[in-house]
C-alpha cells in the first residue's frame, strides 16, 4: 500500500518561488511585513504599487502555512448567521461585514487578472448542505434573511440537489452563486512574484525573533539572518507564531487544526455523476466537512475531523477519519486512492470575526476564522491603505478585541471544545 504524501496538494503542484532574497536581512525600508502568506503578500503588492519600499519576513516558505494548506475555497459570506449579526450589531453594520466578505472575493479575482496569475480562478458558487432535516429549516431562515443583502442566494430542496450533487445524506442546501475557487498555491506564489517584480524584497526562512522601537522613530526587526529597520510594521502571521514577540496576539487567537485529504484524479464519468455542479461544498454540522473538485478532477475533502493542533501524528489520524467519512458519503469512491493527506492551522477569534488595526504602534490583520483565502487578500489591500493614512479602509476597525480568558497561546482547551461541538451535532 502506498501511503499518501504528507505535503499539501496545492504546494506540491505549484512551481517554486525563485525570487526570494538570497542575502542577509539588512538595511532600511518603509514597511516591514511579518509573514509571507496571503495577507503579507497582498499588502506588499499594494504598498509597492504606491511606491513604498517593502521587506517581507517569512519564517518558512511563502504561502507555506494556512494560505497554502486550505481547501481552495474562496467563499462570499461570513461564518455567521446573518440574522445573528443583525441582532448583535444592527442591520447596517451586519450588512457592511457581509459586504466585506463579498468584496474580498472580488479582490482575489481582480489581483489574479491584473497580475496575470494562472490559478484556475472560477466563480463556482458555494453550496451549504443540510446534514439534518432541521438544518434545512435553519438554511431556509438564513436564505430569507440573506435575501435582504445578497441577490445570489438560492434555497434548494432535497429534490433540487440532484442537479448539484449525488449524496443521499443531505436534506437540501443553500447556494451562494458568486463564491469562487482557485489553486491557492499558484495564486500565492503569483502574488509573491508580482510583489517582487514591483520591488518588494521577500526573505524566506527569516523568522522574526525580536521587535524593538528605535530611538527617533521606527522599528528594528531581528531574524536569524540579520536585522532590518522599518518605519512601519505589519504583523501578518496569524498571531499564533510559536516564536517571536507576538504574545499580545497569541492571547487573542485560538489556532485549531483543519485537515485535508486529496484523491487521485477521478474519471470524468465519476465526477459528472457525483458533482455535476462542481461547486464548493460545505456541510452544516459544527464538526463538518468541506470539499470541491480540482481542475484535474481530484476531490479535495477536508474538515476539523478532530479538535487538535496539526502535527504529523494528528494529520494522519484526522486523515483516516476524513477518508472514512468521504467513502461513507460517496460509496462510488470506495476504491479510490488518496494521494495527499495534510493539516494546517486555522486562526479563530472568540466571535469568529476578523481583527485588524493598530496596537502599540504595530499594524496587524488576522483571525479570519476559516475565511482567510479571500479575507486575507482583502485585508492586505485594505491595511496598505490604512498604513498610507486612510483609516476608513479597515472594515473591522471598531471591533473590540479582548484576550481569550485563560489562554496564553497553547490551546489546552481544544478537546473540551471538540466534545461540546460533538454533543451539539448529536442534539441539534
Amino acid at each position: 500500500m502506498t501511503l499518501p504524501q504528507t505535503t499539501s496538494y496545492w504546494l506540491d503542484s505549484t512551481p517554486p518561488f525563485t525570487d526570494a532574497a538570497a542575502g542577509p536581512v539588512e538595511g532600511r525600508v518603509d514597511v516591514a511585513i511579518i509573514g509571507g502568506g496571503f495577507t503579507g503578500l497582498s499588502a506588499a503588492l499594494a504598498l509597492t504599487r504606491r511606491g513604498a519600499s517593502v521587506a517581507v519576513l517569512e519564517a518558512g516558505r511563502v504561502v507555506g502555512e494556512a494560505s497554502g494548506r486550505n481547501g481552495g475555497q474562496c467563499n462570499s459570506g461570513t461564518a455567521h448567521d446573518f440574522a445573528a449579526l443583525v441582532g448583535r450589531f444592527g442591520f447596517d453594520t451586519a450588512r457592511a461585514y457581509y459586504q466585506a466578505h463579498v468584496d474580498a472575493v472580488d479582490d482575489v479575482e481582480r489581483l489574479a487578472r491584473e497580475e496575470g496569475i494562472d490559478c484556475s480562478f472560477r466563480r463556482s458558487g458555494r453550496l451549504k448542505l443540510a446534514a439534518k432535516p432541521e438544518h434545512y429549516d435553519k438554511l431556509a431562515r438564513a436564505a430569507e434573511s440573506l435575501s435582504r443583502v445578497d441577490a445570489n442566494i438560492h434555497l434548494l430542496s432535497r429534490a433540487d440537489l440532484s442537479a448539484e450533487i449525488k449524496a443521499d445524506a443531505f436534506h437540501g442546501g443553500l447556494l451562494q452563486t458568486s463564491s469562487a475557487q482557485l489553486h491557492v498555491g499558484r495564486f500565492g506564489v503569483g502574488l509573491a512574484e508580482a510583489a517582487a517584480r514591483k520591488g518588494a524584497v521577500i526573505h524566506e526562512n527569516a523568522a522574526v525573533t525580536g521587535l524593538a522601537r528605535v530611538a527617533g522613530g521606527g522599528w528594528e526587526l531581528t531574524t536569524p539572518r540579520g536585522s532590518i529597520r522599518a518605519a512601519q510594521v505589519l504583523v501578518a502571521t496569524g498571531g499564533a507564531s510559536p516564536v517571536g514577540p507576538f504574545g499580545w496576539f497569541r492571547r487573542r487567537i485560538v489556532s485549531v487544526g483543519s485537515f485535508v485529504i486529496t484523491t487521485e484524479p477521478l474519471a470524468q464519468s465519476v465526477t459528472a455523476e457525483l458533482f455535476p455542479g462542481r461547486r464548493n461544498y460545505v456541510t452544516s454540522k459544527n464538526i463538518g466537512n468541506y470539499f470541491r473538485l480540482t481542475p484535474d478532477n481530484r476531490l479535495v475533502f477536508g474538515g476539523r475531523a478532530r479538535f487538535a493542533v496539526s502535527d504529523p501524528l494528528s494529520d494522519a489520524k484526522s486523515g483516516r477519519i476524513l477518508d472514512s467519512t468521504m467513502r461513507s458519503l460517496f460509496p462510488a469512491l470506495r476504491d479510490v486512492k488518496v494521494d495527499y493527506c495534510w493539516g494546517g492551522m486555522v486562526d479563530l477569534t472568540a466571535d469568529r470575526l476578523p481583527r485588524a488595526g493598530e496596537h502599540d504602534g504595530i499594524f496587524y490583520a488576522m483571525g479570519y476564522s476559516g475565511h482567510g483565502t479571500q479575507m486575507a487578500v482583502h485585508m492586505g489591500q485594505r491595511m496598505a491603505r490604512v498604513m498610507n493614512g486612510d483609516i476608513t479602509a479597515n472594515p473591522w476597525a471598531d471591533l473590540y478585541w479582548p484576550p481569550v480568558p485563560g489562554h496564553l497561546g497553547k490551546p489546552w482547551f481544544l478537546p473540551l471544545v471538540g466534545l461540546y461541538y460533538r454533543i451539539q451535532d448529536i442534539l441539534h
